[in-house]
């Protein structure tokens, strides 16, 4: 079911048909998997319909809307009113590329990494692919939540493409990790495609800033942990992994 503002749309492109185009709402009721052509709908009445949804969520209604029922219409809107969500967020450290890699490839040590996670169990290897599960901390409400995702490196072009196996409330979440020489170090790029279920306590727009809101938090977290981890190294004179990173072997 599609929700707005805490109501479903259904229930709210039913209103907009009722109050402005003449709608029977009992015969609505009775067949509701009716068109709205079949429910009298004519060309007056959808072009109403598409004047008070793009006035009130600046959606487009298509031409053909007629042979489309009330919950297809109201999915139709949900959809255009909530796009897909996609962030992109970037940070520059000031280390090695070869070590930002070997680390931040290092998944079995990602509780060391985030401060999020608090378990993180490999699942599966193949090649330069990990399937593993994550555990986050349990949130203010208590709930730990967990999930297994994939992950596969190219440590040629230094770059990682990862999804959620586990949904969860996500239809979908796909990751792209991005890493860059620049003047200042290593630019480590995270790029995030996602769309969140009907049934989903929050939507795209709302998703969306929290993934930039934490992503920010994160990246700042890894870049000081590789930071000190590139400057120990180099107190030590230990190499600082110019070459072939030798996390790229445990994806």
């Amino acid at each position: 079911m599609t929700v707005t503002h805490g109501r479903p749309m259904t229930a709210e492109i039913t209103d907009i048909l009722v109050a402005h185009c003449g709608l029977d709402a009992d015969a609505a009721a009775r067949a509701p998997a009716a068109s709205l052509e079949e429910l009298g709908m004519d060309s007056l009445a959808l072009l109403e319909l598409s004047a008070v949804v793009a006035d009130r969520w600046q959606v487009a209604i298509p031409e053909q809307a007629g042979q489309l029922s009330i919950p297809a219409v109201a999915d139709l809107v949900a959809r255009r009113a909530d796009p897909p969500g996609h962030t992109e967020n970037s940070v520059v450290i000031d280390a090695p590329l070869g070590l930002v890699w070997e680390v931040t490839n290092d998944v079995a040590n990602w509780t060391e990494l985030f401060t999020e996670y608090a378990v993180v169990e490999i699942l599966h290897r193949k090649g330069h692919t990990v399937r593993f599960r994550l555990t986050m901390y349990p949130d203010e409400n208590g709930v730990s939540w967990s999930w297994v995702s994939e992950r596969t490196a190219d440590p040629v072009s230094r770059q990682v493409r990862a999804h959620r196996v586990e949904t969860g409330p996500f239809e979908y979440m796909r990751i792209h990790w991005r890493y860059t020489d620049e003047a200042g170090g290593t630019r480590m790029t995270w790029t995030q495609d996602f769309a969140m279920k009907p049934t989903a306590p929050v939507d795209n727009a709302a998703m969306t800033e929290r993934i930039n809101t934490n992503s920010v938090i994160q990246l700042a977290v890894i870049k000081d942990r590789l930071e000190r981890i590139a400057w120990q190294r180099a107190d030590q004179g230990s190499p600082t992994t110019s070459g072939a990173p030798t996390g790229a072997d445990d994806e």
